[in-house]
Formats: structure tokens, sequence, C-alpha cells
């Protein structure tokens, strides 16, 4: 069962307070990619520059990532330089160059096109609904975007919307895209927009599920040492649709544990810059922080006792 992502590979320039590193591999399909390849087989639809490094090809192909539907063109890879504060959930952007990422337009190669788990990663609403036309039968679309389409673009981030199961945003998106504060009232009206299951990642403070008759929630894993919060919301959706599509199923159980795989792929993924520490992951490492989180969120009885301390009634 193959998974299917449309998005970005980029060249990034990276400062935090735990040190810099200038022209790593990013783009959200690069982490998503490898972080989903634990789970199941993926292949990518992206585009590239001719002087996007032999290495980054060499790596993707190594985690068994098909790169077939990677268009190399003549010109720059799309760059992104910024820096993180002490506030770590705060990106500070400082230049973005799109180069040959700015006229994009996916084609999905012939062999991709029966995939039956497909990701529409952040870009023109418009372009996410041109790469659904190409794929024979979805089982199941999911779709990321920011608050650039949500503001300028909504009329047609809402089309799309129409034809997505599932939606990730963060917080601050969540409720641009309500047009409301409180986050249980923006995931209601987000799930009338059309999609089944919602995803609000709210950076260290965890990520909330929500569909038409379930929350469940699950909070940051607590690291010592944060070196790059970048492409960490790539990698959450990575976990969480590899496992999906490994599982050939979106149930309840399968999403809960899903939420919880993406969160602690998520968590290795910023202990190093760009995806220097996945490279060294093993899924044994995958499966003990699993285990972790269920300990960090267990609590043992379901109920409560029948009477409190001085209950009389």
């Amino acid at each position: 069962m193959t998974l299917l992502v449309v998005g970005s590979l980029a060249l990034d320039s990276v400062e935090t307070p735990y040190g810099k590193q200038e022209e790593v591999l990013g783009g959200s399909a690069s982490f998503f990619s490898v972080c989903a390849s634990y789970f199941c087989p993926v292949c990518i639809v992206g585009v590239v520059g001719d002087d996007f490094p032999k290495q980054h090809f060499d790596f993707l192909q190594q985690r068994n990532i098909a790169t077939q539907g990677i268009q190399k063109r003549s010109g720059k890879t799309f760059r992104w330089r910024g820096c993180y504060e002490q506030n770590l959930n705060i990106a500070i952007t400082l230049a973005t160059e799109l180069n040959v990422f700015a006229d994009f337009s996916p084609s999905v190669p012939k062999i991709f096109s029966q995939s039956e788990y497909v990701v529409l990663g952040n870009i023109d609403p418009v372009l996410q609904l041109h790469v659904l036309k190409q794929i024979e039968r979805p089982k199941l679309v999911a779709c990321d975007t920011m608050n650039y389409w949500i503001k300028d673009h909504k009329q047609n981030l809402l089309k799309t919307l129409a034809h997505v199961d599932l939606l990730s945003v963060n917080d601050a998106e969540a409720r641009l895209l309500a047009e409301e504060h409180n986050l249980v009232k923006a995931a209601r009206a987000i799930l009338r927009f059309g999609p089944k299951i919602l995803t609000i990642k709210r950076g260290e403070h965890g990520v909330s599920l929500f569909t038409k008759d379930t929350v469940f929630s699950v909070p940051g894993y607590p690291l010592e040492h944060v070196v790059d919060p970048t492409g960490a919301g790539d990698a959450f959706a990575g976990g969480l649709m590899g496992f999906i599509t490994q599982k050939k199923a979106s149930s309840i159980e399968i999403l809960r544990q899903g939420i919880v795989i993406g969160s602690v792929m998520a968590s290795f993924t910023v202990e190093d810059f760009s995806l220097n520490r996945i490279k060294s992951l093993t899924f044994a490492q995958i499966r003990a922080r699993f285990r972790e989180f269920h300990d960090l969120t267990g609590f043992g009885a379901n109920d409560l006792p029948a009477h409190s301390f001085g209950d009389v009634s």
C-alpha cells in the first residue's frame, strides 16, 4: 500500500539558540516522506533545481522513497532562511526564495496515480485540486495549508476541503480558518467544511484530534533539549499518515494510535537540525518512545470511587 505526498523540497538555512545550519534538506515533502517511510512505501511529487544535492536524492532513495515524481528543472531549488529565538514555537522567516517552486505544476506519474492514500502538502489549493484530478480512486485524502492560503485564497481552499478527508493545521490556522477563537468551536466549524478528521497541532503543548463524535488529545513529549522545530508538523503528519496507510484503516482506534506515532516522530525530528536525527533513528527507538507515551498518558483506573472524602449524599 503506497502513500503519495505532493509538496515542497527545499534547502533550509536555520539558526536557533543551539546552533546554525546552512542549506540543509528541508521542505514539507522531505520531512513528511522520511517519517512516513518507517511505516509504508512512499512516493513524492515535487520539484527541485539543478543545484539540489545528489546526497539528498540518495538519502530519500535509501529510505525506499520513490522519487520518480520529483521534477528536476533548470534553476535554483526553493530556499528558506529562518531563525528561532528563546521561544522555539515561533519561527522568524528571514528570506524565502521560491525559485523553481514558484511555477510548480504537480504532474503525477502514471505509476503513482493509483495511490489510495494521498497527502496534499502546503501548496496553492487550486494545485491541490489539480493533483486530486490525477488520482484514480483515492481512499483517504489528507491536506495541509497555511495562513496565506486561508487569508488570501479562502474560497479556493474551501473548494479543496470539500474533497478532503483529513485536515491538519496548527491552532492559529484553525482559528483563522473557522473565524472562531475557541478551538473546540473552531474544530466543529472546520468539520462542516468537508473533512471528516481534523488534527490541530499546538506545538510543545501537543495535538488534538477531532471527528464528528470524538475528541482526543495527547501532550507534547517532554524533551530537555529542542534543537530545531523546523518540520515538526510535517514529521507529525508523516507518522500519522504512514501508520494509517500501513493499517489500511482510519478507525478511531487507529487514529488515536496514529496521533501518538505522529507525536513520536515529531519529537525525534526536533532533537537535531533538518532530518539529521531521523537519519540514525531505528524502529526500536520509535517503539520505545511509543511505549513511553503510553506510560505518560495512562492513569490506571477508568472511574472514581463511589464516594469522595466527606461526601454525605
